[in-house]
Formats: C-alpha cells, sequence, structure tokens
C-alpha cells in the first residue's frame, strides 16, 4: 500500500534534538477500509478504493450504499483510490492505517487549495502594483495585454483576472517527521494544500 486519505487538523510546531524549530502538519492518517479492488480484467488498470469517515445510510447514493453492503463494511463519507499491483496483501474489509508510513520518508501530498474567489492579477498572479502618484490610473489594472492589430487576438494562456484557488494541488517530496500510531497521526515537514478539516490524499514518493 502507498498512500491514504486523510484529514488535515491544522499545522504545528516540533522540536528536533539539536532545538531546531520544525513547522510541520498535522494530519489524521487513515483508518482507512478497503472497500473494493480494480483489475485490469475487468476496469482495465490495477488498484484498491479506500473509504474514510463513518457516514449515514440515507447520506449515501445508492449505488455506493450497495457496493459498501457487498463488501461487508459501513457507509464511508470519501472514496479514493491508491493505485497497487499488490492487491493480494490488502483484501477487501482489510484496514489500512497510518502505520505504513515510516520517519524520515518522503511522501506527496495532494488536495483542494483554498477557493478565493475572483481575483485580480496582483492576488492571483503576484503582479507588481503600478505607481500611485502623479495622476496615474494604473494602480491595480493589469496594463497592456499584447494584442493590437496584429495578432488581433489574446493568447490562450494569458495570466488575466479570474477563479483563484479550488483547485486540486500536490505538492511532492515532503519529508514524514513523525507517525503517531497511537492517535493516526501523521506529521509532515511544511504546508499541504487545503483548509483545515479537508480531505486530502498522502502518497509515498
Amino acid at each position: 500500500m502507498n498512500g491514504i486519505i486523510a484529514k488535515k487538523l491544522g499545522m504545528s510546531q516540533i522540536f528536533s534534538e539539536d532545538g531546531e524549530c520544525i513547522p510541520v502538519t498535522v494530519l489524521e492518517a487513515g483508518p482507512c477500509v478497503v472497500v473494493r479492488h480494480k483489475t485490469p480484467e475487468v476496469d482495465g488498470y490495477s488498484a484498491i478504493q479506500l473509504g474514510y469517515g463513518d457516514a449515514k445510510e440515507q447520506r449515501v447514493s445508492k449505488p455506493d450504499l450497495g457496493q459498501f453492503k457487498k463488501a461487508g463494511v459501513a457507509p464511508k463519507k470519501t472514496l479514493m483510490e491508491v493505485s497497487s499491483d499488490d492487491l493480494d496483501s490488502w483484501p477487501v474489509g482489510s484496514e489500512v492505517d497510518v502505520s505504513i508510513f515510516a520517519e524520515d520518508e518522503q511522501v506527496n501530498v495532494s488536495g483542494i487549495s483554498k477557493g478565493r474567489g475572483f481575483s485580480g492579477t496582483i492576488r492571483r498572479h503576484n503582479f507588481s502594483k503600478g505607481p500611485r502618484t502623479h495622476g496615474s490610473h494604473n494602480v491595480r489594472a493589469p496594463g497592456s495585454i499584447g494584442a493590437c492589430s496584429y495578432p488581433a487576438r489574446v493568447f490562450p494562456g494569458k495570466r488575466m483576472p479570474g477563479q483563484y484557488g479550488a483547485k486540486k494541488i500536490t505538492v511532492r517530496n515532503l519529508d514524514v517527521v513523525k507517525v503517531d500510531s497511537d492517535r493516526n497521526l501523521l506529521y509532515v515537514r511544511g504546508a499541504v494544500p487545503g483548509s483545515k478539516n479537508g480531505i486530502i490524499m498522502v502518497r509515498k514518493g
């Protein structure tokens, strides 16, 4: 198993033996339950579907509820897949916890970033402000976007105002500082995408 579903609890700090202050993000990693196996013969690829967080039956769709009953597990709020070629080691109904990770190894964390709505170029793309004196009317405006009689259009991908955040982001090669198996907590160095109590996926690097 090379991944697990986790919940972001927030940021904290840990002091190393030599007195270094390490900023960490505390993740509640699992426990997750194996709900389904994806096989190349049926689905075209090999993966394990994990479920995280208990849910009421009336809050789950009928197709998902039938899948949970077939697997013999309680309904879960979140379902995610982890690629794996060793399906026999993780049968349906088995539990996956934070013990699959070890200290000092690197992980990749994927999550949905905080949504900040419609934002201008200064906030969204870190543009510089214009002059604020001598009657300037170009303080926060983006300025020229490069189009004139030729090519008479704006090229795709031009950095302009628009939706900022609320996108899937993956932060790679974060160090695992501490693993607390008793409380299913994973301490990862640095920041991870998303807000508090947000659901993320942690995979081995």
